[in-house]
């Protein structure tokens, strides 16, 4: 088989944008970094919280986060997206006006940005409620007698502990929301996979636009990861277990 390469596909003008497609693979490039970094605020916030909330003493704390973190576990992600952007518009009077009335574009990349948030963060919880029961209970006592309260505790000794531990899973976790926002094209949104299936059905130029797609997503998880490997390094955590404070 000799398979003829249309390298020259880049070149071409999109009929249905007026613009060429290495632009449009550009933007669309851009939108995958956007959707993963901002879906990344998200899921470490949402996901620290939660975490939290599941090593508390109180029953209805732990309960919540525990149905959190099963739910959003639960339900398969392609589910959730499509929940996020037909389903709830249609359920939320405020939120089908604001659907309305602004740029699809936008409503795409907000809807998808908490969806992917959303889901990782239940995964990150898990990472953070381990961190925390690794470290020896000896370090909240100490904290105790040094007369720093639950806030306190957490923000200055245990969660700083925590997050040198979980580094590792953290970074796995983030080459998969990289990888997992490719999800968002199935509710139209212009990531990179939506430009490499749409630059493939108007020219037929299937392999060069999707081994462009699969060189981007390599390089920009591999730009993750040593990023990742850089704050492990520097960051390096002696194993909490077993030790004082």
């Amino acid at each position: 088989m000799n398979y003829q390469w249309q390298w020259d596909l880049f070149l071409q003008i999109s009929p249905d944008y007026g613009e060429a497609y290495w632009l449009l693979f550009l933007k669309g490039i851009g939108w995958t970094l956007a959707l993963s970094c901002c879906s990344w605020i998200i899921a470490l916030g949402a996901g620290a919280l939660v975490g939290i909330l599941r090593t508390l003493n109180p029953a209805l704390p732990r309960w919540f986060s525990l149905c959190y973190v099963q739910f959003f576990r639960g339900i398969p992600l392609l589910v959730q997206m499509f929940l996020w952007y037909f389903i709830l518009p249609q359920l939320i009077a405020p939120m089908k006006t604001w659907a309305i009335e602004t740029d699809p574009m936008m409503v795409q990349f907000v809807l998808a940005t908490i969806c992917l948030g959303l889901y990782t963060s239940a995964r990150i919880a898990e990472q953070v409620r381990s961190g925390i029961n690794a470290l020896s209970t000896g370090q909240t006592h100490a904290a105790k007698a040094l007369g720093l309260d639950g806030i306190q505790t957490y923000k200055e000794i245990i969660l700083p502990q925590t997050f040198r531990i979980i580094l590792p899973p953290l970074t796995s976790e983030a080459m998969n929301l990289i990888k997992n926002s490719s999800i968002a094209m199935t509710i139209g949104f212009a990531e990179i996979t939506f430009r490499a299936r749409e630059a493939g059905e108007t020219t037929f130029a299937y392999f060069e636009s999707f081994l462009v797609a699969t060189l981007a997503y390599v390089l920009i998880a591999l730009t993750a990861n040593r990023i990742s490997a850089a704050l492990e390094r520097r960051n390096a955590a002696k194993p909490a277990w077993g030790g004082g404070v």
